[in-house]
């Protein structure tokens, strides 16, 4: 008897590149995780044309339409658990959680950040990047926290800054790595070939030599 696919409920607020990655990771018949749900607070976010295209379910839950963020996340908890979903995914979602959203759905929420964390947290990073003369960035794949871009991180990979970068040429080439490893870190935790122990993942999966961080040379 097949094992029951992981249900994913992705959460976007624009054009869904790395949503368009696990659509397409999620097509593969080996792949063990299903996406049940896409959610936005943008109604009209690109990412929603993606999912639809692919007949995914599809909500749009507004944070305009709600007095306070409670008010909001609570809307969306439901959204997701009405969809049966097991494994939060941020992608592009452009809303700060309160701790309450965090909390509850805590080991079970991961995010994508377009650096090597902990360096450079939070917006602009790859201009910040550029201007500090920093000779290698990347992205990262961390469960969520409270504190923000500071989970335990799944996996990462390693990009080098060259010497005519911009910003927009720098992300170009990080945003190929996250479409790689966003799938790689659902598959790690849809397979239970992780665990999170003092804060810190550990990875029991025979593919790889190393514990923590993955050489991205590794990620088919």
């Amino acid at each position: 008897m097949a094992q029951a696919k992981l249900k994913l409920g992705v959460l976007i607020s624009g054009g869904g590149t790395n949503l368009q990655a696990l659509i397409d990771a999620c097509a593969n018949s080996d792949f063990p995780a299903e996406i049940a749900l896409v959610l936005s607070n943008i109604p009209d976010a690109f990412g929603l044309q993606r999912a639809k295209k692919s007949g995914i379910s599809t909500s749009i839950i507004n944070h305009k339409d709600f007095e306070d963020r409670d008010g909001f996340e609570a809307a969306m908890t439901a959204e997701l658990k009405d969809a049966g979903v097991e494994l939060v995914c941020l992608a592009g979602f452009m809303r700060i959680l309160n701790n309450t959203f965090v909390g509850a759905w805590r080991d079970r929420m991961i995010n994508i950040h377009p650096s090597i964390l902990p360096a450079f947290k939070g917006l602009h990073t790859h201009d910040r990047v550029v201007q500090e003369g920093v000779k290698f960035s990347g992205c990262t794949v961390h469960f969520v926290v409270p504190d923000l871009d500071s989970g335990p991180i799944i996996i990462q990979a390693v990009v080098p800054v060259n010497g005519d970068d911009t910003g927009e040429t720098l992300g170009e080439r990080v945003l190929e790595m996250e479409h790689k490893i966003y799938p790689e870190a659902i598959r790690l935790i849809a397979t239970k070939s992780i665990r999170v122990a003092n804060g810190r993942v550990q990875i029991n999966d025979g593919n790889y030599a190393v514990d923590g961080v993955i050489n991205p040379a590794l990620v088919n």
